[in-house]
């Protein structure tokens, strides 16, 4: 399969010591932004990961209001925490965009957890690229086109790994079927944690 333009694969772009100040940075961000477990539209269906966001938006779901940015926590009501800088320094690398990103999704994998074939597509600033960062357990990453039915392109990403989704790669789906328990050592009590930032506003 050739891989959609705009799609970029960064392997081992944060070394141990910087994934490490990630992970410390998560667990500092979790004591007023605590990990929640979000339910899918209309169903009430409970989402197989947790979450929490860093940013001045935060992505959430419920059955309810479905996928939506919101400015507060849904549990606690409190501002999203600030991201660490190093996620912002990836970002002005990376991204090619002109303006910052608004939100950083921190999702936690479990060894049960898995994320289906989706394209982001809750922002405005749909010409903005997705950026995300794996942490701890290597998982599957699935990729495929502009239809759900398409092919895929499947590549095991380990700790420290960086993807970019891009132009063409940024209206294709992906997600990721399994996770590898036990492959990394970097997570307190294992699993893995996918950081995923997104611009959501047009910039003025």
């Amino acid at each position: 399969m050739t891989l959609p333009d705009g799609f970029r694969y960064l392997p081992g772009y944060f070394d141990r010591a910087r994934q490490n100040q990630l992970v410390d940075a998560i667990r500092e961000a979790v004591k007023s932004a605590p990990f929640f477990r979000p339910c899918m539209p209309r169903t009430g269906q409970p989402m197989s990961v947790t979450m929490t966001n860093f940013g001045p938006l935060g992505w959430v779901t419920d059955k309810e209001k479905g996928y939506r940015y919101e400015r507060a926590h849904p549990e606690t009501g409190a501002s999203w925490p600030d991201p660490p800088e190093s996620l912002t320094d990836l970002w002005d690398a990376v991204a090619d965009y002109p303006a910052p990103f608004e939100a950083c999704l921190v999702n936690y994998y479990t060894a049960a957890s898995r994320m289906g074939l989706h394209i982001d597509w809750d922002e405005e600033a749909t010409d903005a690229a997705v950026v995300s960062v794996s942490l701890g357990d290597k998982a599957r990453f699935r990729l495929g086109g502009p239809t759900r039915k398409g092919k895929t392109h499947s590549l095991i990403l380990s700790s420290g790994d960086v993807v970019v989704l891009g132009g063409v790669a940024r209206r294709c789906y992906h997600g990721v079927d399994r996770i590898y328990p036990g492959t990394c050592t970097l997570v307190p009590g294992g699993g893995r944690l996918n950081l995923t930032m997104r611009r959501v506003t047009l910039p003025n």
